[in-house]
Order: structure tokens, then C-alpha cells, then sequence
């Protein structure tokens, strides 16, 4: 199922597609939805997020996360890695 073309809407347990081209409305529940269904789905609302980025507030908690992590940065008891050192820092702790 190509997904572009519909509005959709979710519910706890189902997902509610409006194609926007035939104007017909589809409502599939999530445990019947393929996994490449349910990634196309997802991809789609992130999709839709990202266009609206700047308008959707960030949480109160999420500033003082940040603050909280560059604080200890700025202590020296954290510090950056680069992306191969962070991907093979994850790779040794899953396998």
C-alpha cells in the first residue's frame, strides 16, 4: 500500500488513512499493518513533524536534560565522541 497520498490519523491500536486523491477513508488495525506498513506509516508522520518542526515546543524537562549534559561536559565527567568511536562503543554493548 502506497501511504503518500493519505492523511492519517492513529488511535491507540489502529491506524485511520484518508487518501487524499479517491477520498476514501481506510482504518487498519495495527496488529494487522505489515511491518513495512507500519515504517511507511511512521515515516510518513515524521515526515509531516518535520514540516512543522519549529512550531512544536520542546518539553520543559528537555532544556534542563541538555543543561544537565553540558554542565558535565564542562567538568570533564562526560565527553564527545566522534560517530565511529560512538558507533563501536554501541556495537561492543549489544554484542
Amino acid at each position: 500500500m502506497d501511504i503518500c497520498n493519505f492523511i492519517i490519523y492513529t488511535k491507540p491500536d489502529k491506524v485511520r488513512l484518508l487518501n487524499l486523491e479517491v477520498k476514501m477513508e481506510i482504518t487498519i488495525s495495527i496488529d494487522k499493518m505489515t511491518t513495512e506498513e507500519k515504517i511507511q506509516t511512521m515515516e510518513t508522520i515524521w515526515d509531516d513533524l518535520c514540516k512543522k518542526a519549529e512550531s512544536i515546543p520542546s518539553p520543559s524537562w528537555h532544556k534542563e536534560v541538555l543543561q544537565e549534559r553540558e554542565d558535565r561536559v564542562n567538568k570533564g565527567k562526560e565527553k564527545f565522541l566522534n560517530w565511529n568511536s560512538a558507533k563501536k562503543y554501541i556495537q561492543d554493548k549489544v554484542s
